[in-house]
């Protein structure tokens, strides 16, 4: 074990250093081409299994590479050249004026489409002055309606007012108002069905039962008139449930003395929907 004592004379040269000696590069003796084992980087879109390769006896991929399908292109190769660049005066395109001069034939079009107006006349075509025609246009289109024949109407060899069933009503408005008919017969059933079930279910009231509501209703009448009379003594009504009471007793009684009043009428009849 060494200690470190601090400055020392034996340290005051200081030692030789002596470079490690760098071992060879290793290399494998497998192909670095091989794919590997138990793969899953090239299933997709393939009918191979899950996993590739499980032996490792592949010497090259059993599914090639396809470029920019997944992780895209190598890095750098979409860089561009340093020294292939457009230099100064490299493509030069030459000016109209150039191409005029040294070569005129390029300007000229091919083919020539055909003019749609007529052309323009040139200053040396001088049109013809003072045409004038003695003719009297109004006399002359006078003349010629009075002397013209009237056109005759072209025979269309058809005549209307002969025809089998001139005046006579269309078949399809007999048609029409039969059906029509038939609704209206159909609709007026239907009502008269409606009438005679609403007949049907009235009926009169008997006798016996129209003396037995009477009585009834006459027993319920003493019993609410008590109730009412004994609160009649109370001159002041202070609360607003005495003023309640009095009203609900009074409108009880005036409705039985209503329905008593319908009772006592002749011929009742009952409807049973009711």
């Amino acid at each position: 074990m060494e200690y470190d004592y601090g400055e020392s004379i034996y340290q005051i040269i200081p030692p030789k250093i002596v470079p490690p000696i760098k071992p060879a590069m290793h290399r494998s003796k497998h192909d670095p081409k091989t794919p590997p084992s138990a793969s899953t980087f090239h299933q997709r879109g393939t009918t191979h299994p899950h996993t590739s390769n499980l032996e490792g006896l592949h010497p090259e991929k059993p599914v090639g590479d396809r470029s920019a399908r997944t992780m895209g292109s190598v890095p750098g190769t979409a860089r561009s050249c340093p020294t292939a660049y457009l230099k100064s005066k490299a493509q030069r395109v030459p000016a109209l004026a150039d191409i005029k001069r040294t070569n005129p034939d390029i300007l000229r079009p091919t083919v020539l489409s055909a003019r749609l107006k007529p052309a323009v006349p040139s200053r040396h075509e001088t049109p013809i002055h003072n045409l004038v025609t003695s003719k009297n246009f109004v006399m002359a289109n006078a003349v010629e309606a009075i002397l013209s024949t009237p056109r005759e109407r072209g025979d269309s060899g058809k005549d209307y007012l002969r025809k089998e069933d001139y005046g006579k009503v269309p078949k399809y408005l007999a048609h029409i108002k039969r059906d029509i008919q038939d609704e209206f017969d159909y609709i007026r059933q239907l009502q008269q069905r409606e009438e005679d079930a609403h007949k049907s279910l009235a009926m009169p009231l008997d006798e016996l039962e129209r003396l037995r509501l009477i009585e009834g209703l006459k027993a319920k009448w003493e019993q609410l008139n008590t109730a009412y009379q004994g609160t009649t003594h109370l001159t002041k009504l202070d609360t607003i449930g005495k003023i309640k009471r009095k009203e609900h007793h009074e409108a009880e009684l005036h409705q039985i003395e209503k329905d008593i009043e319908k009772l006592n009428r002749k011929n009742i009849i009952v409807d049973a929907t009711c």
